[in-house]
């Protein structure tokens, strides 16, 4: 059947009044349970009183015995009077989409009209065909919990976001995510549509492919009031507003009311509007983070070690993921070792120092210090190098070894000057260490400045 076909199909239900009672949900009354009998195929030989040995043949997929299936026909007639083969097709259609064995016996005893009504053929046609990915668990809901004359409507909205250029092999996953019936059932298109050009100003479809629970939103009550604050928080510009979102699209699913009370508190801790979206520009789950729990506590930590809001700010604005890394298995560990280091108890120093090392594991720090003992550094010495280079202690040990293989064995330079310039081991080895030594050598000579070398603009420096 065409897709034109599927969107226009009649929407009245042909039932019988005996099947009234399954539309709203109501069990088929069996003498066992179809989801627990053990499973005893049908035998065409043998057959209940007045059901064709034709009718109970195109059910025997669903492995009734003959007291089951006369129940069947007994609480539905219409299912006798349909022609075996279409029965059995019917069948074979929710099989071809995932439902079978007890989910296919459970469907059919809740719904079992399903099996005979003509809305749902073209349905179970359409997610075979389009919605490739759609979980059995998801159909096996819908199927069973939505009127058979709002299917139709389903396919056409599904079939308006590929129009809209959601990819056809996310369809499956999307609707995995979202509230079927409230996003494709309830929800006017016209309301489906004026969401979609909405959100054609935020990245779509990459937007709801990433983050699907955005269709459950009510437009105008829940999701262009956020989009606003964030917008607002940000100076009033939307387009810094739409990055948020891309970089972290669940930000949608915080209210208003969850980022005014977060806007307040950093406003007490003395950081502006403006300063708030810069950090969350680099770090969108500030707005997730506990106040209470994880936020308080750790401003109150940079407040003891002598931060006013200006450097708490640049503070975050470089280690963003200090506010929501766990203390008791990451931060207390890297405070202690910092300690033994030789830093100082609430000092800037120290604070500073526990920024440059949430972007690295405890295991990490201890092999790159190991490394610099290895090669004569005293603990006196990684203490001023870091002190005056923080971010030494967050480069990957296995990258700094080559370096100073290169350094000590190749430029035939003494390891102190690590300590005059340890930005040296930040740059990248092939790109610019190398690269840059090789040019200036005959230049220069072995002797020259590791800070000119390395420091001075790809520009100048050519």
């Amino acid at each position: 059947m065409t897709l034109s076909a599927l969107c226009f199909a009649p929407t009245t239900s042909p039932f019988s009044p005996l099947r009234s009672s399954c539309l709203h949900g109501a069990p088929l009354r069996l003498p066992t349970s179809l989801a627990t009998r053990p499973r005893r195929h049908l035998c065409a030989t043998r057959t209940a009183p007045n059901v064709s040995p034709s009718a109970f043949w195109s059910l025997q997929e669903l492995h009734l015995d003959e007291k089951e299936a006369e129940a069947l026909f007994l609480q539905h007639p219409e299912l006798e009077l349909a022609p075996p083969e279409s029965l059995r097709s019917r069948v074979l259609a929710l099989q071809s989409v995932g439902i079978d064995d007890l989910s296919l016996r459970r469907t059919v005893a809740r719904r079992p009209e399903i099996l005979s009504a003509p809305e749902f053929g073209p349905f179970l046609e359409f997610v075979r065909d389009e919605l490739k990915g759609l979980k059995p668990a998801k159909l096996e809901r819908l199927l069973t919990t939505t009127h058979p004359e709002f299917l139709t409507g389903i396919a056409a909205r599904v079939t308006r976001l590929m129009e809209h250029g959601v990819p056809g092999e996310k369809l499956g996953h999307l609707l995995n995510h979202v509230h079927i019936r409230k996003v494709f059932c309830e929800r006017p298109l016209k309301d489906l549509e004026e969401m979609i050009l909405f959100l054609k100003r935020f990245s779509w479809p990459d937007l709801v492919i990433r983050r699907p629970m955005i269709l459950n939103l009510d437009l105008h009550d829940q999701l262009i009031p956020r989009v606003e604050f964030l917008a607002e928080l940000g100076g009033g510009d939307e387009a810094a507003a739409a990055a948020l979102i891309a970089k972290l699209p669940a930000l949608l699913s915080y209210t208003v009311e969850h980022f005014e009370s977060h806007l307040e508190f950093w406003r007490s801790v003395g950081l502006s509007d403006e300063e708030l979206f810069k950090i969350a520009l680099v770090y969108p789950n500030i707005f997730s983070v506990s106040k209470e729990r994880k936020l308080g506590p750790r401003v109150e930590f940079l407040r003891q070690c002598g931060m006013d809001a200006e450097d708490i700010f640049r503070f975050l604005v470089k280690a963003p993921l200090y506010v929501s890394l766990s203390f008791k298995d990451n931060l207390s560990k890297k405070l202690t070792f910092l300690v033994k280091l030789g830093y100082k108890h609430r000092t800037r120093e120290l604070a500073w120092a526990v920024g440059a090392t949430t972007r690295t594991s405890c295991e990490n720090m201890q092999r790159v210090v190991g490394l610099f003992f290895s090669y004569g550094l005293s603990c006196e010495d990684v203490l001023a190098m870091s002190k005056k280079h923080p971010q030494v202690l967050q480069y990957n040990h296995a990258s700094l070894e080559k370096k100073m293989e290169f350094l000590i064995g190749y430029m035939e330079r003494d390891v102190g000057e690590i300590l005059v310039f340890p930005a040296f081991l930040g740059y990248k080895l092939d790109d610019r260490i190398k690269k840059r030594y090789e040019i200036k050598r005959e230049v220069r000579g072995k002797g020259m400045s590791l800070n000119k070398l390395l420091s001075v603009s790809t520009d100048r420096f050519y």
